[in-house]
């Protein structure tokens, strides 16, 4: 067989991509067809014979286009999701182009050693142990599970027994410690982990989502037995940052009436984490530096393309007990850190090679600014829009997330909230996202892009109002 000609395909590649992100920030947001329509487009009969992969790329992308979110736009405020900088998006081509299996450092040595010197970075950034275990995973969800997975191994080995081994059944029951407000990703772990999340003992959450750590402390005084106990670093609607000085030293004096190791604190901070990046915003976040594992997402806040979550955890030994695979076909790393004992996958991509380069490019003072540039500019929205007869800003904005509700002439909240975001994301120049916030319907803007700016704010105060005011 001839060796294939790479540059036609990757060329069309190039001019698409180039012509989607020269052009994104100026783009309606919402796609502009629906998924039926792209199921029609797509769904063709596979043709029998080979088609040019130049064709393919050209065809693929000009079909794809109209079906395509700006999910990159400085003005998309849905969920929690940033938008990916140049150095990361240019990594990431490497990444697939390199096609490496990075498993194991010693067939992958290059994006092994990437992935190592990574994980030191962001542990020495973010002030964290620097003897913690890290895994590079797909996301948030997956990141909870593997320090859920971790803390199950260390508590249960605390009550001398080997979870990993022999378990769930016949070992010490496990109590597992939630906030009410707990993001469905931890739920969904215990599910995954066999605790099941209806067995989770659940604490108050005061008006900001944030855990209420005297709640805690006398719930953990009634609890007896191997315990983990979840708390967040911004929560999903409210950008509430739990109290951890309060809530490790909970946790402390539940480990005192324990085994060495019978108590864990685990904190999800998928939105939050990277904010101990900012020196402005470190101490808000005092005492979280005590924890047991944390668990983070670079493609929110960092910005990097999808998809890497990030599992870090402050007893190493229970996290290679929980995710360390070996076969006899398989080489050893030696001293030397393989990324297979740090994550549940096996075959995966080198997806640190991404967080390397934006890291790289940002700097510490780079990554600093995009944290601390969002955080003002949701609070430029809360401001903006606080303002406005009829907008309630519903939470106090501790980091990028801002919580509002827009109410009619009558008072109306249950109808003229959804009406209103309807109408904002039909018009594509923003797009925040709906949530519920204490039983009535509200929306959640999220500010997580890297270039969003006062100019991005303002435009989408602009729609918002323009909506509540026409609806």
């Amino acid at each position: 067989m001839n060796r294939p000609d790479w540059r036609p395909a990757l060329q069309a590649a190039h001019d698409a991509a180039l012509s989607w992100l020269e052009s994104v920030a100026d783009r309606p947001i919402r796609p502009q067809a629906e998924a039926a329509d792209m199921l029609e487009v797509f769904g063709t009969r596979l043709q029998d014979e080979p088609l040019d992969p130049a064709v393919v790329i050209e065809e693929m992308a000009s079909r794809a286009e109209p079906g395509l979110m700006a999910m990159n736009s400085p003005r998309f405020h849905g969920w929690v999701i940033g938008g990916a900088t140049p150095a990361g998006v240019a990594a990431d081509w490497l990444v697939a182009a390199w096609d490496q299996n990075n498993a194991m450092i010693d067939p992958t040595p290059a994006t092994g050693a990437i992935e190592s010197v990574t994980a030191a970075w962001i542990l020495d950034l973010l002030g964290l142990p620097g003897s913690a275990g890290v895994g590079f995973v797909t996301g948030g969800q997956v990141a909870n599970l593997v320090c859920l997975a971790a803390a199950r191994s260390q508590v249960a080995n605390a009550y001398g027994w080997d979870v990993d081994a022999a378990g769930m059944v016949g070992g010490p029951p496990i109590t597992v410690v939630i906030p009410d407000a707990v993001h469905h990703t931890v739920t969904k772990a215990l599910r995954i982990l066999g605790f099941g999340d209806s067995n989770a003992v659940r604490v108050k959450t005061d008006a900001n989502a944030r855990l209420v750590p005297e709640v805690l402390a006398e719930t953990l005084n009634g609890i007896e037995g191997p315990v983990i106990v979840c708390s967040q670093a911004g929560e999903v609607n409210t950008g509430g940052i739990d109290c951890f000085e309060d809530i490790t030293a909970a946790v402390d004096e539940a480990r005192q009436a324990r085994p060495d190791g019978g108590a864990w604190l685990h904190v999800d901070g998928a939105i939050g984490l990277w904010g101990l990046a900012s020196s402005r915003l470190r101490p808000k976040f005092a005492g979280i530096e005590r924890a047991d594992s944390w668990s983070t997402d670079a493609h929110k806040w960092l910005n990097t393309p999808y998809d890497c979550g990030i599992a870090i955890t402050a007893h190493p030994q229970a996290h290679l007990r929980a995710l360390t695979l070996r076969a006899d076909y398989l080489p050893e790393g030696g001293e030397l850190r393989n990324p297979i004992d740090w994550n549940p996958e096996m075959s995966r991509r080198a997806r640190a090679t991404a967080v390397y380069a934006t890291m790289r490019a940002l700097g510490r003072s780079g990554i600093g600014d995009v944290v601390e540039r969002t955080c003002d500019m949701a609070q430029l929205f809360a401001d903006l829009l606080g303002a406005a007869p009829g907008v309630e800003v519903l939470n106090e904005v501790e980091l990028n997330q801002v919580l509002v509700r827009f109410r009619d002439e009558a008072g109306d909240a249950a109808e003229h909230t959804p009406a209103v975001l309807a109408a904002v994301q039909d018009g594509g120049v923003a797009y925040p996202t709906a949530t519920q916030w204490e039983g009535e319907p509200a929306i959640r803007i999220s500010v997580s892009h890297w270039l969003t700016d006062r100019e991005d704010v303002e435009a989408t105060v602009a729609a918002l109002l323009d909506a509540h005011r026409a609806v």
